[in-house]
């Protein structure tokens, strides 16, 4: 294509006026051919060059690809060993894969020691959490955390780095230092948000969490692809069990699980989160075997909503955001504080609100009644007591229809999430 364009031009050049004679014609323009064609070949070699410079100049796209480099940079702890994705492994469901730690319950430190008091959630369809608020009824709403302090994943992004017992950096200025280590992070804060960014840590540091964000905004997070989403588009059939569990599921008459865990009013919605992001207390028992087990003071009291910066009011005391059950088959251990181990336990304990059987209110992980709520006067017993007791088929099919609530790349894992046999 150049050489027919050059060519083209030369013929221009030498034949446009008619009057030059055919040989010296055919001379000068093979002359000037040459000589085009080295000009062209310069050309090309500079574009390349601005080419190369400008890569270097934006080492990532954009806001999203900066987010996904920080996300996995373990530069950016204090010993330079932990992650975003430590504790939310995109491998595992976004969740922390390190269950050989305090049972999976609680999540490993940087500095090797130290243990959290709250279970990591999955980042998995964090996205759609609203920002956090309190609506004019009283009830709290959204953001990110347990207790929604965190107000978007922006601001969530930014918590881990300055935790002591996570990421454990000092401080802001701290954090940037490390970025600086990386030219690659110089050049993209430069292209991404203006070439003052890097005059004050903070603005650096704001950066840093809206990348993050960006990347937890992304479809991997939310690709709404399990069994479930495949059903409503008609290109997978429910098992009858698994039909079953669904039916109900949404079924207010047998069951308790929409009243929270449903965010739009059709069943048959697409891109439902199955969480209305509210905030309750479900009279969760303390986690007292993992926390002795790690030195940890089995008496502790776990405030929930009220320890976010903007609840005072005490009734909100032991109330926690409810989660999105997207993945909930291969995310557990389960409950704020990692108490249970399997699904099925999880189901069993909200039935043993609308049964009084003995077996019901029987923990089958322990063997143990299921022990005392860790904060009593909270407890949202008019949704707890909605629906029917049910039976050992209701609650199979219930798992059941849980399980088509995983994102088809996280199926496989679902072998590995079984409840122990007990023969």
């Amino acid at each position: 294509m150049i050489r027919s364009s050059l060519r083209f031009a030369v013929l221009v050049a030498v034949f446009g006026g008619g009057m030059a004679a055919p040989a010296v014609a055919e001379e000068n323009a093979s002359a000037m051919l040459r000589r085009l064609a080295v000009d062209a070949q310069n050309h090309s070699a500079e574009v390349s060059e601005i080419a190369v410079a400008s890569a270097k100049e934006t080492p990532f796209a954009n806001l999203a690809q900066l987010g996904e480099a920080l996300y996995f940079d373990t530069n950016l702890s204090a010993n330079r060993t932990m992650s975003c994705a430590t504790c939310h492994d995109p491998s595992t469901a976004f969740r922390d894969p390190r269950i050989d730690v305090a049972d999976g319950a609680f999540s490993l430190g940087d500095d090797g020691k130290s243990l959290g008091d709250r279970n990591a959630p999955t980042a998995s369809y964090a996205r759609f959490s609203p920002p956090f608020h309190v609506r004019d009824d009283g009830v709290a709403v959204g953001g990110q955390f347990w207790d929604g302090r965190a107000m978007d994943l922006a601001e969530q992004a930014g918590g881990p780095p300055l935790n002591p017992i996570e990421m454990g950096m000092p401080d802001k200025a701290s954090v940037v230092e490390r970025l600086r280590e990386d030219e690659d992070y110089v050049a993209g804060f430069k292209a991404l948000f203006g070439d003052d960014v890097w005059s004050d840590s903070d603005q650096v540091y704001g950066a840093m969490t809206k990348a993050i964000a960006a990347f937890e905004e992304s479809d991997q997070f939310a690709p709404f692809d399990s069994k479930y989403d495949r059903f409503l588009r008609g290109e997978y059939k429910m098992t009858p069990q698994e039909e079953l569990g669904r039916v109900l599921f949404f079924s207010q008459q047998f069951t308790n699980c929409n009243t929270c865990h449903m965010l739009k009013t059709s069943p048959t919605a697409e891109g439902e989160t199955f969480t209305n992001y509210e905030f309750h207390n479900i009279g969760v028992p303390r986690n007292v075997a993992t926390r002795d087990a790690t030195d940890k003071d089995i008496g502790f009291t776990d405030n929930g909503l009220l320890d976010n910066a903007a609840i005072e009011d005490p009734a909100y005391r032991g109330k926690y955001k409810t989660p999105s059950l997207r993945n909930v088959a291969v995310t557990g251990p389960y409950m704020h504080n990692g108490v249970f181990a399997d699904l099925e336990t999880v189901v069993r304990f909200y039935n043993k609100y609308n049964s009084k059987a003995e077996v019901n209110q029987t923990n089958p992980e322990t063997g143990k009644p299921w022990g005392e709520p860790e904060v009593a006067g909270t407890i949202s017993i008019k949704e707890l007591e909605q629906g029917d007791a049910l039976d050992d088929k209701r609650i199979d099919a219930i798992v059941a229809f849980l399980k088509t609530l995983t994102d088809a790349r996280y199926e496989p894992l679902l072998a590995d999430h079984e409840p122990a046999s007990n023969d």
